[in-house]
């Protein structure tokens, strides 16, 4: 007597105490409770089935609730399955106090050998003894050994009518398909943080607990989807909080940031101001912050910003806060994608350095710093479409100072007036300016640089140059063209440090964005079409074109070498050889 006025006295916790009692408080899992629904009314019940998701979600529960939906037979006993058990009957007490006869529950993560599934499987071929159906519940499937799926296959097969099988799992991968091939699956979805408030909410007026509504929030989010691991938070910050949940216990107990807070830290980020970036910092981290929970937050805002740009509907959800809202408002108008994934790029690259790095709080310091730098900095697209914006205003042509290194990636140094920001892009726009020393250049003619090019397999410039570019002045360190949009992004680098190379110094460029005037694959073009038409006059060429009808001539081939042909494409007596085509 006494030990039973003990046990009424020991205290449960909320995620036993609350645990769903029928398929109505099982909350986010309505395409299980339907399709469950449908199968009973039409008499189609599944020999097996597989419940998978994460901690928490509910996967035992909803096994131990089709027990008795298959095994309750009403308070007259004589009901069939239904989808709303009783609760009162014999069989649906002795379910939810986990001692009925018939239905049994293995934890494959204690027993994963053969010898428990044979042990388990030698009572199928014997029908029920008080309940409709025998059901086999094995929680954590995946941990059982090679030899117990097998052992397991041919009975999951072909059961006896009176038995059905419900397992569990939270790595699915880990199940061999042939155990999944003979099981109707069903994917438990993540709570919400919107179904989890809802929750906490029951639960505490249920147990008349006041608590804040920013720490329920908190707590929410924290669980990620979990209603076990919400409620056992939500128990945790009761005691902390001596029977009231307070935003400050939870932010204590979980090393949680401030979110308002947070979302300062962001504003400054973004806007490169790295002094106040490490001040709000250091204020979050002497309140208790955890450097790895800030930089989790960090990518979250990232996040919700990027969805927001794209998806403008998402600022109106429900799970967004006011300050949440207004910094979605003020920043998502004037932050580009490409800072956005940039700044998650960073972001996400820094969480393994904060493992490893000696003193997580140095570690993402310089995380931030990095990230704040590489905020103000503009995008490749950002600087392309500068150049295209000036050169068809009249604005001075965009300027940069290119000096020949060793290494590929310096040669190139970009002085901007004004350097454009993430957040504004001045009036002013950056100019490039490429300075020149005057010295002999051994090329008179773009044709001869071109030879040079092909000459030392350089292809994708001499590809670029000859139809992407109409040069309209070359020659002692002065080069002026107009520039396709189809240019790859580094063509002017690659041509400064190629002209740098083949003529010793530094070549002023000015660039003109819009028509082409003629290219050298014009040229090149024309003048093949001139030789054919000479060679044509020849009396043996047109003998040959007579004689055979449809012949054309394809192509001319020069003796000579580019350079050469360069230099006297204007004398008309060189050696061709002339290749036909015959059509028939």
């Amino acid at each position: 007597m006494a030990e039973e006025e003990n046990n009424q006295n020991q205290y449960v916790v909320l995620a036993r105490k609350y645990r769903p009692q029928t398929f109505e408080d099982l909350l986010g899992q309505d395409a299980l409770v339907q399709t469950l629904t449908n199968a009973i009314k039409n008499n189609r019940l599944h020999h097996a089935y597989i419940l998978t998701g994460i901690r928490g979600v509910g996967k035992t529960t909803t096994a131990r609730l089709i027990a008795r939906a298959l095994n309750c037979t009403g308070l007259d006993g004589k009901g069939g399955p239904t989808i709303h058990p009783c609760g009162a009957c014999e069989n649906c007490k002795a379910i939810a106090a986990g001692r009925h006869i018939d239905v049994m529950e293995l934890d494959a993560a204690s027993r994963t050998g053969v010898d428990d599934i044979r042990e388990l499987l030698d009572g199928v071929r014997y029908k029920p003894t008080n309940a409709r159906y025998k059901i086999y519940i094995i929680d954590e499937v995946h941990m059982l050994s090679k030899g117990a799926f097998n052992a397991l296959l041919k009975t999951l097969e072909e059961p006896p009518a009176h038995v059905k099988f419900i397992f569990a799992t939270t790595e699915i991968r880990k199940v061999p398909v042939t155990i999944l091939s003979r099981c109707q699956r069903f994917d438990l979805q993540r709570l919400t943080i919107a179904t989890l408030l809802k929750l906490f909410h029951k639960v505490l007026s249920a147990e008349n607990i006041a608590a804040d509504e920013e720490a329920l929030e908190m707590v929410a989010r924290a669980a990620d989807g979990s209603a076990r691991d919400g409620l056992s938070m939500l128990d945790q910050a009761i005691v902390l909080g001596n029977g009231k949940i307070k935003t400050e216990t939870v932010v204590e107990m979980i090393g949680l940031a401030d979110r308002n807070k947070m979302l300062d830290l962001f504003e400054h980020l973004v806007q490169g101001d790295i002094p106040a970036v490490l001040k709000n910092l250091a204020e979050q981290y002497k309140n208790g912050a955890n450097p790895l929970v800030v930089l989790q937050d960090l990518i979250n805002i990232t996040h919700m910003l990027a969805k927001v740009k794209i998806i403008p509907g998402s600022l109106n959800a429900e799970t967004l806060g006011e300050n949440e809202r207004n910094l979605c408002e003020n920043l998502a108008s004037k932050l580009s994608i490409a800072v956005l994934s940039r700044m998650w790029q960073m972001l996400i690259k820094g969480l393994s350095e904060i493992n490893t790095a000696p003193s997580a709080l140095d570690a993402l310091e310089m995380i931030l710093i990095r990230t704040a730098y590489s905020a103000n900095l503009p995008t490749p697209a950002e600087l392309l479409d500068d150049i295209k914006k000036n050169s068809n205003t009249g604005i001075k042509p965009l300027q940069f100072t290119v000096t020949q290194t060793k290494a590929v990636e310096k040669a190139a140094t970009i002085n901007t007036a004004t350097a454009p920001s993430a957040l504004n892009n001045t009036a002013e726009k950056p100019v490039i300016n490429i300075t020149a020393e005057a010295k002999d250049c051994p090329f008179s003619r773009i044709e001869e640089f071109a030879a040079y090019l092909e000459e030392h397999k350089k292809m994708l410039l001499l590809y670029a140059l000859k139809n992407d570019v109409s040069v309209e002045e070359f020659g002692n360190g002065r080069l002026k063209m107009a520039i396709s949009d189809k240019t790859q992004p580094d063509f002017m680098l690659n041509l400064q440090k190629a002209l740098t190379e083949a003529t010793g110094r530094n070549w002023q460029i000015e660039i003109r964005r819009g028509p082409l005037g003629e290219t050298l694959a014009d040229k090149e073009k024309a003048v093949l079409e001139q030789d054919k038409r000479n060679i044509s006059e020849y009396p043996l060429v047109k003998a040959i074109l007579s004689e055979f009808k449809g012949a054309r001539i394809d192509t001319v081939t020069r003796k000579t070498n580019l350079a050469e042909s360069v230099k006297n494409e204007e004398a008309d007596d060189e050696n061709m050889t002339i290749t036909e085509n015959e059509d028939e």
